[in-house]
This record gives C-alpha cells, sequence and structure tokens, in this order.
C-alpha cells in the first residue's frame, strides 16, 4: 500500500513510500480502507518539526502524517462483536483515540493520530474499534472527512461547559470568530444551526463576502479595522462577545480580552500569530480575566461522546461542512502547502485511491 511518511523535517521532504498492508488483527482492532483525508494545521507543524509545545510527544520520528479520515470497515478483528461496528460501514477515526469522555488528560495525548501515533495519510490503516465513529449517511466521504478536528474543536469551543444534550443556543448570544479556516467556518456553520448571533474576522474582503452567504450576522476586516475590538463593542452595544474563537494567539489575544462579554468563555484554540507575544508592555493575564471575569479554556479537540452528540445535530440539521479544495494522493505535499499558505476557506481533503 501507499503512504506518505514525514521526518518532521519541512512539507519538501515528505515522502510517499510503499508499506506492507495490515495482516493479521489482534482483539478489539478493525481493518479501515480510508478514502478521504482532511488536513489541518497540525498537520503542517508536525512535518515541519513545529509542533513542539506538548512535552509528551517526540519530536523528529518518522510519522505518517494528519489525523482526519473517512473511510470504509474491510474487516473486524476478534473480539469485536459489542462494537457496533459491521464491515462495509463508513467510519472517522476520533483524534486522540483514548480520548472517549470528559476532560483529556496526559495519556490520551500518547494516542493522538499524525503524532505521536501513525497518522491516516494512507491508502489503510488499523484502529481499535473504540477509535472510531460511524458517519451519517447524508454526508459525502469529503464532509466526513472534514469533521474529526475542525468541528469537533468548534463544537467544544462552543460547548465545553455545556451538558451533553444542551449546547448553547439563542439568538441573544455572541459568538466571535477569528479568521476563516477550517475551525471557524465550522464554528460559524455550528452556531447558525443553534441559532446564535455570530462575528467573523477576515483579512480578505472575499472571504468575508462568502462568510455572510454562510449566514455570518457581522464580519470585520482586521486589516482595515486593526482595532477591531471596538468594532466588537459597538456591533453589541457595548456587552462584547459570549464566546470567542481565539485562533490568532500572541496578536489577539489582548484584543479578545477587551472585546469579551462580562462572564464570557475564551477558547483558545490556535496561535497562527505567533506563541511568543511581542515586545513591549502588557497586561498581566490575571489582570485581564479579572477585569471582565473571563474563562479563558484552552480546547484541545474532544472526547468520543462530545463528537457523537454533534454529529447527531449534524445529521438533525442537515449540516454540509465548506470543502474547499479535493486533492489527489500524489498532490499530498502541495495540498499541505496550500493549507499552510492560509489561502483556503474551509477544509483542504486529499482523496485517497
Amino acid at each position: 500500500m501507499k503512504q506518505w511518511v514525514s521526518k518532521q523535517d519541512g512539507l519538501d521532504n515528505l515522502q510517499l513510500v510503499d508499506a506492507p498492508e495490515p495482516a493479521k488483527l489482534r482483539d478489539g482492532e478493525v481493518l479501515v480502507k480510508i478514502y478521504r483525508v482532511s488536513l489541518n494545521f497540525r498537520d503542517t507543524e508536525v512535518c515541519m518539526g513545529h509542533y513542539n509545545h506538548h512535552k509528551t510527544l517526540e519530536q523528529g520520528s518518522p510519522v505518517v502524517p494528519c489525523s482526519d479520515m473517512c473511510g470504509t470497515i474491510e474487516k473486524l478483528g476478534p473480539a469485536n462483536g459489542n462494537c457496533g461496528l459491521k464491515e462495509g460501514d463508513r467510519v472517522m477515526a476520533i483524534f486522540n483515540q483514548t480520548h472517549l469522555k470528559g476532560q483529556i488528560v496526559e495519556k490520551d495525548m500518547a494516542s493522538g493520530l499524525g503524532s505521536p501515533l501513525p497518522g491516516v495519510l494512507s491508502q489503510y490503516r488499523v484502529f481499535p474499534a473504540y477509535g472510531l465513529v460511524r458517519v451519517p449517511d447524508y454526508l459525502t466521504d469529503e464532509e466526513a472527512a472534514a469533521l474529526p478536528i475542525a468541528a469537533v474543536t468548534a463544537w467544544m469551543a462552543l460547548n465545553t461547559f455545556q451538558p451533553i444534550g444542551q449546547p448553547l443556543n439563542g439568538k441573544d448570544k455572541v459568538v466571535l470568530l477569528q479568521g476563516t479556516g477550517g475551525v471557524s467556518i465550522s464554528g460559524l456553520q455550528i452556531a447558525k444551526a443553534l441559532g446564535l448571533t455570530t462575528i467573523v474576522t477576515s483579512s480578505s474582503d472575499a472571504k468575508l463576502d462568502r462568510a455572510r452567504k454562510l449566514g455570518a450576522d457581522h464580519t470585520i476586516n482586521y486589516k482595515t479595522t486593526p482595532e477591531w475590538q471596538d468594532k466588537v463593542l459597538e456591533l453589541t452595544g457595548g456587552r462584547g462577545a459570549d464566546v470567542i474563537f481565539e485562533i490568532g494567539g500572541a496578536k489577539t489575544l489582548e484584543k479578545s480580552f477587551s472585546c469579551v462579554a462580562y462572564g464570557g468563555l475564551i477558547s483558545c484554540i490556535g496561535y497562527l500569530s505567533g506563541k511568543e507575544d511581542p515586545p513591549g508592555s502588557r497586561i498581566n493575564t490575571n489582570v485581564l480575566a479579572l477585569r471582565r471575569n473571563v474563562t479563558l479554556k484552552g480546547i484541545l479537540n474532544g472526547p468520543k461522546d462530545r463528537f457523537e452528540e454533534m454529529l447527531a445535530w449534524y445529521d438533525r440539521k442537515q449540516i454540509h461542512p465548506v470543502i474547499d479544495r479535493v486533492f489527489e494522493f500524489e498532490d499530498a505535499r502541495d495540498a499541505l502547502k496550500y493549507l499552510f499558505s492560509s489561502s483556503h476557506f474551509g477544509k483542504v481533503v486529499v482523496k485517497v485511491p
């Protein structure tokens, strides 16, 4: 079988190699033929050797990249009688394979697909049955592959403190979504399905126009409106956003603190503007949090039970993830470079033969 391998030394050094097909399955294992893989910013970081902020993850060792796939079960191993899956089922994999419920803990980090475990940019892969979820019938393979990281992260960014089965809802709740990548566009679609009010930021008027067509209530170009936090307060009558998808990091977090609602939630998802704060004076994070009584929460994807909760909502509302481009398998290197360029709107997918 064919699979891509990275030594975590740069996107240009990704190698398409031949590997033996999985042979004998152990108890509880499932063989999946992979048909579609979607890409995440994390995948580019792993391939470039930059995913170094989790001390539990080994750097520099060869790894099959990527974590998000849609495939079909080809074979069930022994002792799978009660797993709820059968041959021919379309499935997706959860990101951290042992993270089944509750808050993620350190041991779950060792089960992450695409580092430290081999990922899914491959024609076949063996999974534990508990690490798979069934695909709703209405979704295409591309759409299903787009969900495990981007959509689950977005779902948890909104609902991490909500009881299962009681997602955040109501027009009076305002969500600020930074950018138009996979997580933010998933968040926009979910927020609209939940009846929330949405504000989207981007440096591209063309992308903001597409966001409005998806239902964004308000949009802000942060290039032409560099003090975008003031615009958020203006749009909300001075109240601020109840939930902020904090994706920028170093250059956006302080502004997020300034426009979050009192008692609001800043969901820390990414760091596209950098991992280190720029030089100069800055008010301490404690003071910023206390100023508006803010909850600051890191979002490392979500557990299997919340993934399944989200899928039930997607099925009920018939939400179709936004697919930006689909690349051929042999062009996966170019697909990752395209994602890294931030040219995309929604998800980038690779077709697996």
